[in-house]
């Protein structure tokens, strides 16, 4: 072989092997990203020790706390600050604890949401969603206060499954406090289907469910719970198993059904 080949294949394999660490490096920045959505919502509990409980966000968080408590229709629960979806007969309950700006929760909705949708629409899982302020406590601003409202305001027009679906398809990035514009929340309930209504433009503009959301955050203070999302199917939770599927649940699910 002439030293002209050997100098080429040499330098092939060069060429080859940066761009092996090239993939290597890119590889480890994607998992980063993906580790840091996931627990980035725990985290921010972490950051939330030393400001004001409520953690409403923003200036006029006390004023959001000191109306009435508005609970939507048809809200549940020892405190009555769970939204109910499925059938009340369902033989297995998944209670999901939930803020519209947390990465976390985005993801687990992208994963889990068919499968729930599957199994709540054949009667077989009910679900108890509880909407929680962590990232308004945590960064600062009201946008997982006012989204929540919204949510509730659509859960009295009977759209709540498909607004809480459009809010999470539509979530900003985690610093961006979007969702405190009643406008932009306003125009994506017309992403809904005979949601965009007067009452409903009036129930978000008013805040009207603001006190409800503050008495949701704090009973997902009281719970001790590690941060958003917290899943629990028939009040264990399932999220923190790394094993959990959405195949895994339908199954257990399916197991609960047949005791």
């Amino acid at each position: 072989m002439s030293e002209k080949n050997r100098e080429g294949k040499r330098t092939a394999r060069e060429r080859l092997a940066v761009e092996r660490e090239k993939q290597k490096a890119a590889e480890k920045r994607r998992r980063a990203l993906i580790v840091g959505a996931s627990v980035v919502c725990v985290l921010g509990l972490a950051a939330v020790i030393g400001v004001v409980a409520a953690n409403s966000g923003g200036d006029d968080g006390e004023s959001a706390s000191s109306g009435p408590v508005v609970a939507p229709s048809g809200a549940l629960g020892k405190d009555g600050t769970a939204i109910p979806v499925g059938e009340p007969g369902a033989k297995a309950t998944l209670t999901v604890w939930e803020d519209f700006r947390c990465p976390a929760c985005k993801s687990f909705e992208e994963a889990y949401s068919p499968t729930i949708h599957e199994l709540t629409d054949a009667g077989r899982l009910k679900v108890e969603y509880h909407l929680v302020t962590l990232i308004d406590g945590a960064l600062g601003g009201t946008g997982s206060r006012a989204s929540a409202n919204a949510a509730a305001c659509a859960q009295d027009a009977g759209k709540f499954t498909a607004y809480h679906d459009v809010l999470f398809r539509n979530q900003p990035l985690e610093r961006d406090d979007t969702f405190a514009d009643n406008d932009k929340l306003i125009d994506l309930a017309g992403k809904v289907d005979g949601l965009d209504t007067p009452a409903f433009r009036s129930c978000v503009e008013d805040g009207t469910h603001n006190s409800w959301v503050v008495k949701s955050n704090d009973a997902f203070q009281k719970g001790g719970f590690g941060g958003t999302p917290t899943v629990l199917l028939d009040g264990k939770n399932i999220y923190q198993d790394n094993s959990m599927t959405p195949q895994k649940l339908k199954q257990m699910v399916q197991d609960a059904n047949k005791g």
